[in-house]
């Protein structure tokens, strides 16, 4: 079953995020039982080359490519790179939802352009690619300013998006308390985006850097959950190991 259709039948989806151009901890990663891999090229540092890199080692497992924000040719690479769809951050507005949707998807639900790309092993499968690609890309808009609170009523309604996910530090950010997920304003924000998006049917998303952070919104409904970074793991794993090390008596 596609990516898109777990989703959109509301299963609890487990994904993680890869930050660094390592196709290696992608083929590593993928062999945990991830549901997805979200792959950020919003604050990575990766281009669309090295983002086709990833998605090729990821394999069968889907990815939702985070694209650096609105770019028409980004997202068109992306997608025809065979990505599972786009998380697109930084959406403030219904009419920036409908450009999202528009450049996703394929005529008459949108304009994307039509080319030859890896999504349809180079025109092999091209026709059957087109007849499922609108069904079966994901569009992920993120609510993560005090702009994008003021309306997500609208935004949520927005016909395409598949589902809204949260950037809890931007969100935080943009109330004036960065990090600082128990102010009320913060909490306030979260209650205000998920009352939009049952509101409007929409899948309800969240990134935590811990299991701990994100398990509060999986007892709330949240279904698509993002938990950890590729670059804290490494750094985790290696200082534990270092601390362990430098306390141990004797590990003979």
């Amino acid at each position: 079953m596609a990516l898109r259709q777990r989703l959109l039948n509301n299963e609890v989806l487990y994904g993680t995020l890869m930050s660094m151009a390592s196709v290696e901890a992608v083929e590593m990663t993928v062999k945990l039982g991830y549901d997805w891999l979200f792959i950020d090229a919003e604050h990575g540092a990766l281009g669309p080359n090295e983002v086709f890199r990833l998605i090729q080692a990821a394999g069968d497992c889907p990815c939702l490519v985070r694209v650096p924000g609105f770019d028409e040719g980004f997202i068109k690479k992306t997608l025809d790179a065979g990505a599972a769809g786009i998380i697109v951050p930084q959406v403030e507005s219904l009419a920036e939802a409908q450009d999202i949707v528009r450049v996703s998807k394929y005529p008459p639900q949108g304009q994307r352009g039509v080319g030859l790309g890896r999504a349809h092993d180079y025109g092999l499968s091209f026709q059957d690619y087109l007849a499922r690609a609108n069904d079966e890309t994901i569009i992920v808009i993120q609510a993560e300013s005090r702009d994008a609170i003021g309306n997500i009523d609208a935004m949520a309604s927005c016909e395409g998006v598949d589902a809204v996910l949260i950037g809890p530090y931007d969100l935080s950010a943009s109330l004036g308390q960065v990090g600082d997920f128990e102010n009320p304003e913060f909490i306030d924000a979260i209650e205000q985006i998920t009352e939009a998006c049952m509101d409007h049917d929409k899948v309800l998303g969240i990134f935590g850097v811990s299991a701990e952070d994100v398990a509060p919104y999986k007892e709330q409904g949240f279904s698509l959950l993002t938990v950890g970074v590729d670059s804290l793991f490494l750094q985790q794993a290696s200082a534990a190991a270092l601390e362990t090390l430098k306390n141990a008596e004797s590990l003979g």
